[in-house]
């Protein structure tokens, strides 16, 4: 084959480039790449050695988590949920609660949305647009018409240990339980399985402080607000 017929064979494939060594690494060399990186998700407070604890909140499968705790609480979750791009539906009977809060997120975009109990619609969920049902219905939430699915995860928020908490503990595959009195410390710790030490700390536990609780992972994490959010809400507290 002649030069010109060489030439011509590569027209559209650019020039030949200088010979390199292949960029490839050993497996045993492979650890030494490693990237400092958790998980991917919302940011909801410190563990106990102070390093983030992150909540992968918008899933592609159905997602409940059952939160024992404080208003003040579930409004962080909340905020910075949506600051992950994930659009928030509340379910309220207080929107007197939420209405700053949802007036005051998203730059003045709508990404909170508040509804009467019972009045949540059909929320178009999608892996673009991903979307958190807050349930805030008291001590006793009626069964919701928006349930989980892929990528709409449900909260639901609980102020004390109601009837209806075990069923939704349960079911749930994440329970947050902030402080608790002894004697509700005790159910939830038979109902979650927790150890006695973890038990017993469900009566001390600080404001802000919830130990969150999956099949396999037990993690107290302490929720520390940011300046914006402490202007907007306030500081941590379980009672409201």
């Amino acid at each position: 084959m002649s030069a010109g017929t060489s030439a011509r064979s590569r027209l559209g494939f650019g020039l030949i480039g200088p010979r390199r060594g292949r960029h490839t690494v050993s497996y045993d060399e492979l650890a030494a790449l490693a990237v400092p990186v958790g998980d991917d998700g919302t940011v909801i407070g410190v563990d106990a050695e102070g390093r983030p604890a992150v909540l992968g909140i918008n899933r592609p499968t159905p997602y409940e988590v059952t939160l024992i705790g404080g208003l003040w609480t579930a409004q962080v979750l909340a905020l910075r949920s949506a600051a992950t791009g994930a659009r928030i539906a509340v379910e309220t009977g207080r929107a007197q609660a939420w209405t700053g809060l949802a007036q005051a997120a998203g730059g003045g975009q709508p990404c909170i949305a508040l509804h009467d109990v019972g009045r949540v619609p059909p929320q178009g969920a999608s892996a673009g647009s991903p979307v958190v049902v807050v349930r805030d219905c008291g001590m006793r939430p009626p069964r919701g018409r928006v349930v989980a699915g892929p990528w709409q995860s449900v909260v639901t928020l609980l102020p004390y240990l109601s009837p209806v908490a075990p069923r939704l503990m349960q079911k749930s595959a994440l329970v947050g339980v902030q402080r608790v009195s002894p004697d509700e410390a005790g159910q939830i710790g038979r109902i979650l399985h927790l150890s006695a030490a973890e038990t017993q700390a469900l009566s001390t536990l600080a404001d802000g402080v919830t130990l969150w609780c999956s099949d396999r992972d037990r993690q107290f994490v302490m929720t520390q607000a940011t300046d914006a959010e402490s202007g907007l809400l306030g500081g941590a507290r379980r009672m409201d």
